[in-house]
């Protein structure tokens, strides 16, 4: 098919945009705005905006013809390649709403899902097919591939080819859900977070101006996973709404994220921390340093060290930013457009408020410029709410604020500073000890290359201050380094805020965003370390 009778067939959905809240919207218009343009590379083959969105158009009708209707949910098991937005957009196109899984997840974690969003549908890949046929047949839910032909599997890629695109998306309204998000479920069970499609593309059509300031010649090179939100919105959908050209990454690694950047003349980066610690790590190993244009940091946060080492390492702005999948993404940011404030997240997106609010009371009781509360959003960029849980929504929607369970402060210029989140927060013998305060110092010396405070479990404090390090050397995982450790802390912090003891470890378990597991740190420290060894 060529290119003209591509833009033909989508210039109804250019015309319908307007008129609808859809976000299969972002990928309609820019298919008729830019049809040619590449919207995707993987492994050096180029994907334009009109082939996708008409081979996106072809899985919806597939979707509809196998009962797909509008407002169903159907789940998405598809690792980071070209099927992924092909899917996600039919979906959309049909009028459904995504439930995107992590590639991850096991067969239990797959049948939470669906039993809890009451799924009728699940699109998987061809490699994940035994734990997506373990979840689904037991429950009846319709199950269907891309990629290698699967028994039992209704071959969506292959139906795909032989039958006619839907002319235009179905219509949905802007308060409809677009997207559910499972949270990784640190606090039990996870709980589905409900997007609509004015969520989303509040978000978008802000992130695609302010912060990302996107080009029409960007190339960004995309290693934040699809199914996540950081990925999914701001890479995938605030690019694609852009027109600009994404490099799928399907596994990251620092050395192949040079590698990529080199090879395709990225402009742009978005990643968590480890992403940068992995960067950084590849060029000390000898890996070469590519032209970029600017850095975006999110997820969690990003040592004030580290930012200014990839900063002087890759000779271009880094901008940091914060958010959450309850507020599609992103609250505030760092940009091209303001003065950069390292160990701040920026200011708030345009139409999106930001207050600090007194923590753990009924209501919302906000506190004076400089204290530090707990971070509370308003605005279109916040969910609709718990997918079939009104209690817990009361629970964070208190007064039209979304509570974030984020601790942290405003300065007089608006500057959002995270302190940390409200459950990680340590109290000492009566004393609040902020974990970020303490990490910022330690990633300071010289044998720490992360780090994470957590308070263990103490019989007379309450909790004790402790760090958990992984070294810069694994030689220098030893006690006298940590010893070393924490006299680096008790010569820079009050007696109540250094860390008391030092453990090593090769990694930090992280949750699906990029966050450090904190929780899951002290479980394994107070099941392995000895009862006497924690005072």
């Amino acid at each position: 098919m060529g290119e003209d009778e591509l833009s033909r067939n989508t210039a109804a959905a250019q015309k319908k945009s307007a008129l609808t809240g859809s976000v299969a919207a972002v990928l309609a218009d820019t298919a008729v705005r830019r049809p040619a343009h590449p919207a995707l590379i993987h492994e050096s083959e180029h994907f334009g905006y009109a082939w996708l969105w008409e081979r996106a158009r072809r899985y919806a009708r597939v979707l509809r013809e196998n009962g797909v209707r509008p407002g169903d949910g159907v789940a998405m098991l598809v690792v980071d390649d070209p099927q992924f937005p092909l899917v996600y957009f039919g979906v959309l196109a049909a009028g459904a709403v995504v439930i995107p899984l992590n590639v991850r997840s096991t067969a239990a974690e797959i049948t939470h899902v669906l039993t809890d969003a009451d799924m009728r549908f699940l699109v998987c890949a061809d490699s994940l097919i035994g734990p997506a046929r373990e979840a689904a047949q037991p429950l009846g839910t319709l199950l269907l591939t891309v990629g290698t032909p699967q028994e039992g599997a209704v071959d969506l890629e292959e139906a795909a080819r032989h039958t006619a695109p839907l002319d235009d998306f179905v219509a949905r309204e802007p308060d409809d859900a677009a997207v559910v998000f499972y949270t990784s479920g640190t606090t039990g069970k996870p709980k589905g977070v409900t997007l609509t499609h004015r969520n989303i593309l509040h978000n978008v059509h802000t992130m695609a101006a302010t912060p990302f300031a996107f080009r029409s010649d960007d190339v960004l090179l995309g290693g934040l996973p699809l199914p996540h939100s950081f990925g999914q919105i701001c890479s995938m959908l605030t690019g694609f709404h852009a027109g600009i050209t994404m490099v799928m990454m399907p596994r990251f690694s620092g050395a192949e994220a040079l590698k990529l950047m080199q090879e395709h003349r990225c402009t742009v980066f978005m990643g968590v921390p480890t992403m940068y610690f992995g960067l950084l790590d590849a060029v000390d190993k000898g890996g070469a340093v590519p032209r970029i244009d600017r850095l975006y940091s999110g997820g969690s946060a990003l040592p004030v060290k580290t930012f200014h080492d990839v900063q002087r390492v890759f000779a271009c702005p880094v901008y940091e930013g914060y958010g959450l999948t309850e507020t599609s993404t992103s609250v505030s940011y760092n940009h091209p457009g303001i003065v950069c404030r390292p160990g701040t997240v920026g200011v708030p997106l345009d139409n999106v408020t930001v207050g600090i609010a007194r923590p753990n009371t009924a209501g919302i009781e906000l506190l004076p410029v400089g204290e530090t509360g707990e971070i509370v959003v308003r605005g279109d960029n916040v969910m609709a709410g718990y997918l079939g849980r009104p209690d817990i929504t009361a629970e964070v929607i208190v007064d039209g604020w979304f509570r974030s369970g984020d601790l942290g402060r405003l300065d007089e210029d608006g500057y959002l500073s995270v302190v940390g989140r409200k459950k990680d927060l340590i109290l000492r013998g009566g004393y609040n000890v902020y974990p970020r305060e303490i990490e910022e110092a330690l990633v300071g010396h010289p044998a720490v290359s992360q780090v994470a405070v957590i308070g263990v479990p103490h019989p007379v404090l309450g909790e004790e201050v402790w760090a958990v390090v992984v070294p810069s050397r694994p030689e220098e995982a030893t006690p006298e380094v940590g010893d070393k450790i924490v006299e680096w802390g008790r010569q820079r912090f009050a007696s109540y805020k250094y860390p008391r003891r030092v453990e090593f470890a090769e990694t930090l378990p992280l949750g699906p965003s990029g966050k450090v597991l904190k929780r899951t740190l002290v479980a394994q420290l107070v099941s392995t370390v000895a009862p006497d060894s924690a005072g």
